[in-house]
C-alpha cells in the first residue's frame, strides 16, 4: 500500500520524507514539484517566513535518471530558517488553538514545550506537498487531474464558474488568493488587511476537485475501504482543518432526498448524471463524476493581540505570546489540500491496479474501463 513518513521540525536543519509503495518508471519532473512548493509559500496573507524559505525538493533515493525505481522515494527539504536549539528560550505559556498545552501534557514538556511547537507546526506540510506533487504526476500519467482553490476567506465567498479543470487552473494561477473568482479578490484583500490591522486572523473554505477519476475506486465492504472516508481522514490531518464536506453534504442535510440525489440518465449510450451533489462518490466508491470536497479551516490561532492563557511554570494567568505567523493561511491550505487529495487518489489507484510498474498500471486501467457497461 502507498504510504509515507515525514520527520523534521519547523526550525530544524531539514524536513525528511519517505514515500513507499510508489511504482517504477513514473517520470519525476522536479520543476513541477518545486513550483507546487512555491505555490504553498505564496498567497496573500502569509507571514514574513515565506520570504525567507525557498523550498526545493532534493530527491535522495528511489529516483534514477529522472524516473522512479520502485524503491522507497527519499525527499529532503532544507530549512533556511533553521535555529540552534541551544539559542531557543523555553516556552511555558500555551497559545489557545495550538497543540501547545495538550502536547505539553501528553509528552511531558510542561517546562518547555518548544518540541511540541516545532513538530506540530504547519511547516511539516511542505513535505506533504512535495510527496503529493509526485503523486499528482502519477495521476496525470493516468489521465486524472487534481486542483485545489480558495472558496471563501473570512466572510467573503467566491462563486466558482463551471469550467473544465484546465480553465479553473488558469484562473487560480492568476490570483493572489488562488481563487477562480476574480470579482471577489478586492473584498478578500480588504478582509485580510482589516484582520492584520486588528492583530487578528481569518479562516475560510478550500475546495479541492479531481477530474478523470473512473468509477470503482474505494470499496463498500469495510469502513476503512470507503474512498470518501479515506479522503476525509487525509484532509482532516491538515493543520487548521476543522471540517470536511463531500459534495453538497452540508446543504443536503436540510433538504428532501428528491432534491439531493443525482438522477441517472442515458445519453447516446452513455450513463450520465443530471447533477453532481454527491461530489463524485456514492457508497464509499467513486462514481465517475468529478470529485468535489471542501475543507473548512479555522483562523490561525497565533494572534498579535494575544489571548488569555496560563503560564505552566508559575500557574498564573497571563497573555499568550505572539510567534510570527500568517493572517490567513487559506490560499496555502488549498495547495496542501491538492497534494493530500493527490496522495489519497494515488493510493486508491495503486490498491486497485498494483504498484510495480507504471506501464502495467496503464494497461490494467485501460482493460478495466473497457468492461464498464455504459461508461
Amino acid at each position: 500500500m502507498l504510504s509515507y513518513h515525514t520527520a523534521g521540525d519547523s526550525h530544524g536543519p531539514a524536513l525528511l520524507g519517505i514515500l513507499e509503495g510508489f511504482p517504477a518508471h513514473v517520470p519525476v519532473r522536479e520543476e513541477e514539484v518545486n513550483a507546487m512548493l512555491a505555490r504553498r509559500q505564496g498567497g496573500y496573507g502569509r507571514s514574513r517566513r515565506q520570504s525567507i524559505e525557498r523550498d526545493r525538493a532534493e530527491f535522495v533515493a528511489g529516483v534514477w535518471k529522472g524516473e522512479t525505481t520502485g524503491a522507497p522515494v527519499g525527499i529532503l527539504l532544507r530549512n533556511r530558517a533553521a535555529k540552534n536549539q541551544k539559542d531557543v528560550r523555553a516556552r511555558t505559556v500555551p497559545r489557545p488553538g495550538h497543540a501547545d498545552l495538550a502536547g505539553a501534557w501528553k509528552y511531558g514538556w510542561e517546562a518547555d514545550f518548544n518540541p511540541v511547537i516545532e513538530r506540530s507546526s504547519a511547516r511539516e506540510t511542505a513535505m506533504r506537498v512535495a510527496i503529493g506533487a509526485l503523486c499528482r504526476q502519477l495521476l496525470a500519467e493516468l489521465g486524472i487531474e487534481v486542483l485545489g482553490y480558495v472558496r471563501q476567506i473570512g466572510g467573503v465567498r467566491a462563486e466558482v464558474p463551471e469550467l473544465p479543470l484546465a480553465g479553473l487552473r488558469q484562473r487560480v494561477e492568476q490570483s493572489d488568493f488562488y481563487c477562480p473568482d476574480s470579482q471577489c479578490e478586492a473584498d478578500m484583500r480588504a478582509a485580510v488587511d482589516r484582520a492584520r490591522e486588528a492583530g487578528d486572523s481569518l479562516g475560510g473554505i478550500v475546495e479541492v476537485v479531481a477530474e478523470g477519476v473512473p468509477p470503482g475506486f474505494g470499496g463498500l465492504s469495510h469502513p476503512e475501504h470507503r474512498l470518501d472516508a479515506q479522503i476525509a481522514q487525509q484532509l482532516m490531518s491538515i493543520p487548521s482543518a476543522k471540517a470536511v464536506e463531500i459534495g453538497e453534504g452540508i446543504a443536503g442535510a436540510g433538504l428532501p432526498g428528491s432534491r439531493v440525489h443525482d438522477a441517472i440518465r442515458l445519453r447516446e449510450g452513455k450513463i450520465v448524471r443530471a447533477t453532481n451533489r454527491a461530489g463524485g462518490m456514492e457508497g464509499g466508491i467513486s462514481n465517475g463524476e468529478r470529485i468535489v470536497v471542501r475543507v473548512y479551516h479555522k483562523p490561525i490561532p497565533t494572534l498579535v493581540r494575544g489571548m488569555d492563557s496560563v503560564d505552566l511554570a508559575t500557574l498564573e494567568e497571563t497573555r499568550a505570546p505572539y510567534i510570527r505567523s500568517d493572517v490567513a493561511v487559506v490560499p496555502a491550505a488549498s495547495v496542501v489540500a491538492e497534494a493530500v487529495l493527490s496522495f489519497a487518489l494515488a493510493r486508491a489507484v495503486l490498491l486497485k491496479f498494483g504498484h510495480d510498474h507504471l506501464g502495467d498500471i496503464r494497461e490494467a486501467l485501460k482493460a478495466y474501463k473497457s468492461r464498464l457497461r455504459g461508461f
